[in-house]
């Protein structure tokens, strides 16, 4: 079992060290998704990936039956438009040794998953790989369950287990710390204005205010 802090500085997600897997963002997924409205998380999954690509996080893009489930939704292939998901049989991503090798090839230990649905295509692996030492972190407003009750449920389970249940948005609060990350920042500002809501409504009119009182020479 992964013995870092679940408290502290070092208990929360840094870039370099983090590595997202997104599981089954399919349209058979969707068809079946009732914890939450399926726009939002195609919104909020998107979102995350673009955060991942603005900190250059090793991203893994997996799918299950891909010729019965569909390929994986465009706006998510769009970020990575480059990479082929993983395309499996197994339920269980992590027991398809393609994924687990392409994990470890980043030799990083913080493990950021989200999928389709919460209660098996997430939790299974989750599990599992608490059990390997990863330090896992379960995006959950990026993924999504049957019902709401199956997805809180497979959430208590994995937090249960160890695992650290986190938003999209505090992802990306976790990975950037400081506003001072001009190399970063601007990336981030981008996604929030696209996938922010009105929490990337608020952060460009607070840009706004800024730019005005720069030019007032305040």
């Amino acid at each position: 079992m992964s013995k870092t802090p679940k408290t502290g500085l070092d208990a929360l997600l840094r870039p370099e060290d983090s590595v997202l897997v997104l599981i089954d963002h399919q349209p058979y997924q969707f068809t079946n998704l009732n914890s939450h409205e399926p726009a939002m998380i195609v919104n909020n999954v998107v979102g995350l990936a673009k955060t991942a690509k603005v900190f250059g996080v090793p991203t893994i893009l997996t799918t299950v039956i891909e010729e019965r489930g569909g390929y994986l939704i465009k706006g998510l292939q769009d970020v990575f438009p480059e990479q082929k998901p993983i395309d499996r049989t197994f339920i269980n991503t992590w027991q398809d040794e393609r994924v687990v090798a392409a994990v470890k090839k980043t030799g990083r230990r913080q493990l950021v998953l989200a999928a389709l649905w919460t209660e098996i295509c997430l939790a299974m692996p989750a599990i599992q790989a608490l059990g390997e030492g990863y330090d896992v972190f379960v995006v959950t407003d990026a993924s999504g369950g049957v019902s709401a009750e199956a997805h809180d449920m497979a959430v208590r389970r994995m937090a249960a287990a160890g695992a650290v249940p986190i938003t999209w948005m505090a992802v990306m609060g976790e990975w950037q710390r400081d506003w001072a990350r001009e190399e970063t920042a601007a990336g981030l500002a981008d996604v929030l204005g696209a996938h922010g809501g009105a929490s990337g409504v608020a952060f460009a009119w607070e840009m706004q205010l800024l730019a005005a009182r720069a030019g007032k020479g305040v």
